[in-house]
């Protein structure tokens, strides 16, 4: 059934976005939705607006620098915008995908503001597998709502419990090396992970915080909890002035996940 969702209650930046795909992509474009943060517990202060499209076949080279483009010129910088515009993460997948998923899924395109200065420098994006996929998938089958075309439902079977587990897995290395410079992000998706594992449900960043705060040591508790505030806006992200105490939580926090990942994971 074909939906079109009441787009005055949606973010200006997924109207923007949803705008975009529609006069760039044309008969490509069979379905876009709102997902993340926007569509479950509500937009953060530091919360991305995060859009999720399906097209019927590839992308032209010359359709995906006229995305870029586009999107360069929609999305709210980070970690700053002087319009006060949030950033906007475009994820695009080919129906031929998704008809029968395949581990790690594959997306067509990816516009996130952690890729601006690649694309400044001339970089285009390109299709490409990744473990994130299957976990973006996973989450916004349960939650996205359709600003154009069906329910996500319609197109994404069901992405069972164990290939969540072990997309989790398969992201942690990748995770955890990226610490400098991505403190809060980093602090805020290991508790997502470990709270996902242990109940099966994807709540926002801050929530799954909450839920960790209590189960760690003291020392981590407080750092997470300033990863958490700086989310929310609360406190500044002033992270990087504390390396000693984030790499504890880090070690804690792995610790957890690891335990409560599939054998191959927990050695």
């Amino acid at each position: 059934m074909k939906v079109v969702s009441n787009k005055q209650s949606h973010p200006a930046e997924a109207i923007a976005a949803c705008s975009i795909l529609a006069h760039r992509l044309g008969p490509l474009l069979k379905a876009v939705y709102l997902h993340g943060s926007a569509v479950g517990e509500g937009l953060r202060v530091r919360s991305d607006v995060d859009v999720l499209a399906i097209i019927t076949g590839p992308l032209p080279p010359l359709v995906r620098q006229n995305l870029l483009t586009d999107f360069m010129a929609a999305s709210g910088h980070y970690p700053f915008d002087h319009l006060g515009r949030r950033p906007l993460e475009v994820t695009i997948f080919q129906i031929a995908d998704l008809s029968v998923l395949s581990y790690p899924a594959r997306a067509e395109f990816i516009y996130g503001e952690w890729l601006r200065d690649a694309f400044l420098s001339g970089a285009i994006a390109q299709s490409q597998s990744s473990p994130e996929f299957t976990l973006i998938l996973a989450q916004a089958r349960r939650e996205a709502i359709p600003m154009n075309g069906a329910g996500l439902a319609d197109y994404v079977a069901e992405i069972p419990t164990d290939m969540i587990r072990r997309a989790i897995g398969d992201l942690l290395p990748e995770l955890i090396a990226s610490v400098d410079g991505d403190e809060r992000n980093v602090l805020l998706t290991l508790a997502r992970m470990w709270r996902t594992l242990i109940t099966g449900d994807f709540v926002s960043k801050d929530a799954a915080a909450d839920w960790c705060v209590s189960k760690l040591s003291k020392r981590s508790a407080a750092i997470l909890s300033l990863a958490r505030n700086a989310y929310n806006g609360i406190e500044d992200d002033q992270l990087h002035l504390y390396p000693k105490e984030v790499s504890h939580a880090v070690a804690e926090l792995k610790g957890y996940i690891t335990a409560a990942l599939p054998v191959p994971y927990s050695v």
